[in-house]
């Protein structure tokens, strides 16, 4: 981790905002294609893709480089590399095709199947998020130094105040109930995964929760990495370990097969028990009818 952070660290944040100005120019006439229900991919994606693919390809030889667009790099995952860089070249591509700014660049660093480091830039914040284990937590904003992130521990979860993140498709699915069994629940969502994350780590909400499993090893490993170096805890719904081990992801799509949830430990403590009942309510109804 030290060499990554003093020798390729001032790279990986270069490129990071050269994608960034590029995902502006490239924006202004993109061509989009749909992947699957809510699932978009644009020109500029494969753009960004192939680019950041070359660019950590040229910089770590050794390891294994997978990347969302590019569905040969999966394969890299089952070979054995002590080191893979998960590349997702633009997290949040909805957002950006519907003019929202909750889209991010993203990379994270798995070492021996453990998240480690993780980057995450907002371009249209202007915001770059990275660091991880051993290392720390830090923030550039535009052009500025680095500036050490402080997490932020929101306050208790109580009657008036009990935010969390929650994605569009998961709130359509489990809303209802999860206002029935967490009668105090806020909701917030943005369109990345990486973005939702960090407002957990910055005290906005006090947990973030993701069910469908459709989430990849490329959206996950750089939010987690960060959020771990946190203090946040990264789990199933049963208060289990997030892994990503071959035996937890599947094969082809590299998608987590476990439920994840991220939050604060009282966040956690307060209401994994009421998201469990929430889930099994929804699972079971559909299972009968």
């Amino acid at each position: 981790m030290d060499r990554i952070a003093s020798e390729f660290n001032p790279k990986i944040t270069q490129v990071l905002q050269e994608c960034g100005q590029q995902i502006e120019l490239l924006s202004e006439s993109f061509e989009v294609d749909q992947k699957g229900p809510g699932d978009y991919v644009t020109n500029v994606d494969r753009y960004l893709d192939r680019k950041l693919s070359q660019v950590f390809g040229g910089m770590f030889p050794q390891d294994g480089i997978i990347s969302e667009e590019n569905e040969v790099s999966r394969r890299l995952f089952h070979q054995g590399y002590e080191q893979l860089w998960c590349i997702d070249p633009l997290d949040g591509t909805e957002g950006l095709v519907n003019g929202r700014q909750d889209y991010a660049v993203m990379v994270g660093l798995l070492r021996d199947y453990q998240p480690i480091a993780g980057w995450v830039y907002a371009p249209a914040r202007a915001r770059l998020y990275y660091g991880g284990q051993d290392w720390g937590l830090f923030e550039i904003r535009s052009q500025e130094l680095p500036k050490a992130i402080i997490p932020q521990i929101p306050p208790s979860p109580s009657t008036s105040f009990c935010p969390v993140q929650i994605g569009f498709q998961d709130r359509k699915k489990y809303g209802q109930a999860l206002t029935q069994f967490v009668p105090h629940i806020q909701f917030y969502s943005l369109g990345s995964f990486g973005l939702k994350v960090l407002e957990v780590i910055f005290g906005r909400v006090g947990l973030y929760f993701y069910f469908n499993r459709r989430v990849k090893l490329w959206d996950t490993v750089g939010p987690i990495a960060l959020a771990q170096r946190a203090g946040l805890i990264c789990c199933d719904l049963e208060g289990q370990p997030l892994e990503f081990s071959p035996n937890a992801i599947h094969p082809d799509t590299l998608a987590h097969e476990q439920m994840i949830v991220i939050g604060w430990p009282e966040y956690i403590e307060a209401l994994l028990p009421g998201l469990q009942k929430a889930v099994y309510s929804v699972q079971g109804a559909i299972s009968t009818s």
